[in-house]
């Protein structure tokens, strides 16, 4: 069996992105706990979980685009 990287994915088009689009739920903020810059995303159908997490706090546009340019912004997937 040799070592080999699986296939990357397909892109998706822009009109699955749209419809995709449709059924998540997104939060972005400064987590209370962490102070890090979070990007929270899910199911609509997840939307109660959301409430069990930590607390985002406000963020700037300068502050977010400082953030993903520096690498330095957490992308969490909510179930």
């Amino acid at each position: 069996m040799t070592d080999q990287a699986d296939p990357p994915a397909p892109a998706l088009t822009p009109e699955q992105l749209d419809s995709l689009g449709q059924h998540l739920v997104w939060r972005i903020g400064r987590d209370d706990v962490t102070d890090e810059i979070v990007v929270r995303v899910g199911y609509a159908s997840a939307t109660g979980q959301f409430a069990s997490r930590s607390r985002l706090r406000s963020v700037s546009d300068p502050e977010l685009q400082e953030a993903l340019q520096s690498g330095q912004l957490r992308l969490e997937w909510v179930e």
